[in-house]
């Protein structure tokens, strides 16, 4: 452009910066997120509360990236929520009791041993705190906006409160009962574990062994067999991948229907199902013949009995019992039965009252009761080491066998070591008598994704009771007191008094006072006997699934990772449903309100670029601080080769638009490639911006609309229709996508493209304000730092305007142009919009071609003819019809320098009637006609202006230019049909 004529072009001016400056995240956190919340506090209707209950993240170490995930979905939501007119009440929470902290704390303290439950509590007190300090300063970081100085704290003694009076009323409700059963058992942490506290390695190797026990008294009657037909001894074989339990062994159960076998073998004969014979053949392979003496089933079996040797010489002998649990799938079709160590084996025994023996040791080591007849020879031996070759030597040859064996097995969670299964007593929650009403309430709850809903249903119907107490001192008291017998007292007067007494001193009396205290003895109880405080406490599950209880009402969302289903989903469920169902014995079947959540949503894990879980040993962690201030580290090779990148700040909207991009339903990917894209996308959305804030003028409000800006319109409101039904719908990384194509294609290829030749060279116009408004509403739930930052740059004279509220404040359906600036029929606009998509489209096409042909640079060095036939048919006459309308426009919507619609076949020549230097077509349907594009030299000169080849002169302005840059009126083409 000459120079002459440079300053009469007004291009786009803003201060709007090319990348975010950290100086200013700050200022940006804090009127997003703290001023922002306080603001829709304060100016959202008080009976349009919206509630997201926060599932409260463990007090202990650093965040990761999934604690991000986490916490930004949820502030995605609460945002939306704004923009639809509601008040969000959303007070984030942490889980502060139980084993991990309480480790740290024995762990400071040098020598853990001489600590008292107080002293473990109050240390574990101060780290919690310590924590929570911190990860609520990176929640904050990230954008997220609530009522932070109102948080929750499970070990707040409001809250310990409101669970003791909970538990208070399952106990008046008879769901909370004591009783000595298996449970599953962490010698690592020395107390009883829930299922949600377990994880399972596939790889676990235990010692399986082939184990014979020998039958005793009338075998061979009940048999029919004579003594000429048998060996002298006959034995039941088992096949166990738990050696150490046959100290607990107490009976062996086989499956009544099943068939078994009684094989001869060298001098003894042997009991083997039938199915299982292969199994056991290599046992028999080595010397002398096997062969089958006689079939019976089962329930001829069970009413043998057998002894074990483990028990000693004046032992009884034990019975063989059915088991429908029994199977010919493996071992020897007999299962070694220990009540103590193992569930099924529980259940069957029981009723018939075999006794329920465990002679293992809190810490996973056999007791005295192990082996009578020498107890030095188990006691306190480890069961997964010494203990159980120990048991092997012992059994001596009764152990026919004895193998490597992988298979999976439960281990600690928190530790990563193997728990057991070891019957202790244990306070449990009848699950079984509430499961129906729990399954019923599920029934009114919106599931995101829908398979959430199968899963949870599947844990809550395979739990009958749960284990709710922990042999730790950092927890909630299970407030029980025991007599000089042993017994429980749980009456309710005693629990009142107790709650009572609670609410005076806390519950860290319950450990600091004197055992002999009066003071926690109900006025009942008093003079009846010596009682003595309890020292469980409860499942840390128990503590957050009792969080519900802060309020009366259904919460709108619940909100976690996928491993909640059998975790704070289940417990809230339980807790809820056990404190408000209708009493069995009423016959009521009510459960609408019963379930704590009316929706509830689950995320994946977030896994490395080879699609691995991040954890500190591979290296492979990416913390959502690294991410934010630019120390990104990526793993390479492991935690030993770890190399830094040299990456720049990304800011927490980058964060956020990661989460947002994610489909958060699985499990979600999280590289250095990944977010340098995210963050590349988030340079195109802010050169958008910039352009915007650049070009917006005031004249543009009273000018008239031109088609192409009533297209632009039509465009954006299709697109704010679809955004809003995939937030209500939760689909973000669909919001992401439309968002990225509307503003790539529709703005800034088709609109902005066409728009510029007005901004800079005539009379400004254009809608850029309601597209800018439309953008900033749509991402502001995503990235709300770039909308602050955004209107932070705005023109002053649009935010000094009192009709423009900021763009955070806005309602979502709030008009964005006055109504009587937009045409009369829609219809008349949308009918235009596939006739002009599909020729611009073509039109590039051509463009290309000759740019590949070295014949075109700018698309204004060119002019179009769309050739529409003549042909018959309604398609045809639309095509023609709304075509030739748009001919005034035609040059500016495709931003060339001429247009015309030749309703006939097009010969490109030039005015002589000779060839044309050069051309390039391209067919396109429109209407169901098909049309071309034909892109052609132009036919007058270059003006030094604008650049558009319409001028009469070489080297002289076009007259349009001539108007503008002599302070003429420049004026816009008023829109067909408008």
């Amino acid at each position: 452009m000459s120079k002459k004529w440079a300053s009469t072009v007004k291009l786009p001016i803003s201060t709007f910066p090319p990348r975010p400056n950290s100086k200013l995240t700050g200022q940006y956190l804090k009127s997003s997120a703290d001023d922002f919340y306080r603001w829709q506090a304060a100016h959202r209707p008080e009976d349009r509360e919206f509630v997201i209950h926060d599932g409260p993240p463990y007090a202990n170490g650093v965040l990761h990236a999934g604690h991000a995930l986490n916490k930004v979905l949820k502030d995605i939501i609460n945002r939306v929520k704004v923009q639809q007119g509601r008040r969000v009440s959303y007070k984030p929470g942490w889980d502060c009791h139980g084993l991990p902290i309480e480790m740290k704390a024995l762990g400071a303290s040098g020598d853990h041993r001489t600590m008292t439950a107080l002293e473990i509590r109050k240390s574990a007190r101060t780290l919690a705190l310590s924590a929570i300090d911190e990860q609520m300063e990176a929640f904050r970081s990230y954008g997220v906006m609530g009522d932070w100085e109102g948080r929750y704290h499970t070990m707040d003694k409001e809250f310990e409160l409101r669970q003791l009076r909970l538990f208070r009323k399952m106990v008046s409700r008879g769901l909370i009962y004591r009783k000595f059963k298996p449970v599953y058992w962490s010698p690592s942490s020395g107390t009883a574990l829930a299922e949600a506290e377990l994880e399972y390695n596939d790889a676990h190797i235990s010692h399986a062994a082939y184990v014979k026990f020998r039958v005793v008294d009338d075998w061979r009657r009940i048999l029919g067999l004579s003594e000429e037909q048998v060996p002298k001894n006959l034995f039941a074989l088992i096949w166990t991948t738990t050696p150490w339990t046959l100290p607990a062994n107490r009976a062996i159960a086989v499956h009544d229907d099943l068939d078994y076998c009684i094989v001869t073998w060298q001098e003894d004969a042997y009991i083997v199902a039938e199915d299982c014979l292969q199994n056991v053949e290599k046992l028999f392979s080595s010397t002398g013949d096997f062969c089958v003496l006689r079939t019976v089933k089962g329930a001829v079996i069970r009413q043998l009995r057998y002894l074990n040797i483990l028990r000693g010489d004046r032992a009884s002998s034990q019975p063989i019992i059915h088991a429908p649990f029994v199977s010919a799938e493996s071992g020897s079709g007999l299962v070694h039965c220990a009540p103590g160590h193992g569930f099924e084996d529980y259940e069957v025994c029981l009723p018939l009252g075999i006794e329920v023996a465990a002679p293992v040791d809190k810490d996973g080591n056999f007791t005295a009761e192990a082996y009578p007849p020498d107890p030095s020879k188990l006691e306190g031996k480890s069961i997964f080491t010494e203990g159980s070759r120990a048991v092997i030597e012992l059994m001596g040859r009764d152990v026919m066998q004895i193998a490597r064996y992988k298979h999976k097995y439960p281990y600690d969670w928190r530790t990563k070591k193997p728990v057991i299964i070891r019957a202790t007593a244990q306070w449990f929650a009848d699950v079984a008598h509430i499961k129906d009403s729990a399954l019923r309430a599920l029934e009114e709850v919106r599931f995101v994704p829908e398979s959430g809903k199968s899963r949870l249903e599947a844990f809550v119907k395979d739990r009958s009771e749960w284990c709710i107490s922990r042999q730790r001192a950092w927890g909630v008291p299970i407030p029980a007191l025991y007599n000089e017998t042993g017994d429980a007292v749980m009456s309710e007067d005693s629990l009142d008094h107790i709650i009572k007494v609670i609410e005076e001193r806390g519950t860290d009396a319950w450990w600091s006072d004197p055992p002999d205290d009066p003071a926690w003895i109900a006025p009942t109880l008093r003079g009846l006997g010596t009682y003595v405080r309890g020292t469980d406490t409860m499942d840390v599950w128990f503590d957050s699934g009792s969080s519900w209880t802060s309020s009366d009402k259904q919460a709108d969302i619940y909100l976690e990772g996928s491993d909640q289903h059998r975790g704070w989903f289940q417990s809230s469920l339980l807790t809820r449903v056990a404190a408000l169902a209708p009493p069995k014995e009423s016959g009521s079947t009510a459960h609408v309100g019963l379930s704590p959540f009316k929706t509830l949503i689950t995320h994946g894990f977030t896994l490395d670029a080879k699609g691995k879980k991040m954890s500190k040993s591979l290296g492979n962690i990416i913390s959502p601080k690294a991410i934010m201030d630019g120390s990104l580290v990526e793993s390479s090779g492991g935690a030993k080769k770890r190399k830094a990148l040299k990456a720049e700040p990304y800011g927490p909207d980058a964060l956020r638009f990661w989460v947002a991009s994610s489909d958060y339903t699985k499990d979600v990917v999280l590289s250095p490639d990944i977010l340098r894209s995210v963050n590349q996308s988030l340079g195109k959305y802010r050169v958008m911006i910039k352009m915007m804030l650049g070009s917006i003028q005031p004249e543009a409000r009273t000018l008239p609309l031109t088609t192409l800006d009533c297209i632009a319109l039509i465009q954006m409101k299709d697109v704010m229709a679809e955004v809003g039904r995939l937030y209500d719908n939760y689909e973000f990384q669909k919001v992401v996508s439309v968002l990225n194509r509307w503003l790539v294609q529709d703005v800034s290829a088709f609109y902005m493209d066409a728009l510029k030749d007005r901004l800079y060279t005539v009379d400004g116009g254009g809608v850029l304000e309601p597209i800018f408004f439309g953008l900033m509403r749509m991402i502001a739930p995503i990235t709300p730092l770039l909308v602050e930052e955004a209107w932070d740059h705005a023109p002053a004279w649009l935010k000094e305007d009192p009709n423009v509220m900021h763009p955070l404040h806005q309602l979502y359906s709030d008009p964005l142009i006055d109504p009587t600036r937009l045409p009369r029929d829609e219809s008349q606009v949308r009918e235009l919009i596939p006739g002009v998509t599909a020729a611009h489209t073509a039109t590039l096409a051509a463009m290309e071609l000759a740019r590949q042909a070295k014949v075109l640079g700018s698309s204004v060095g060119c002019r179009v003819v769309l050739e529409v036939p003549a042909a018959e048919g309604a398609g045809a006459a639309t095509a023609r019809r709304v075509l030739a309308s748009l001919e005034p426009e035609l040059a500016s919507i495709l931003v060339v320098s001429e247009a015309e619609v030749a309703a006939a076949r097009f010969v490109p020549d030039d005015d002589d009637g000779g060839e044309v230097e050069w051309s390039f077509q391209q067919p396109f349907s429109a209407y169901g006609d098909e049309c071309r594009a034909w892109v052609l030299p132009p036919t007058k000169h270059k003006c030094p202006r604008c650049w558009r080849h319409v001028a009469e002169v070489e080297g002289e302005l076009c007259g349009r230019c001539v108007r503008v840059a002599t302070k003429g009126e420049g004026q816009a083409t008023p829109g067909v049909g408008l």
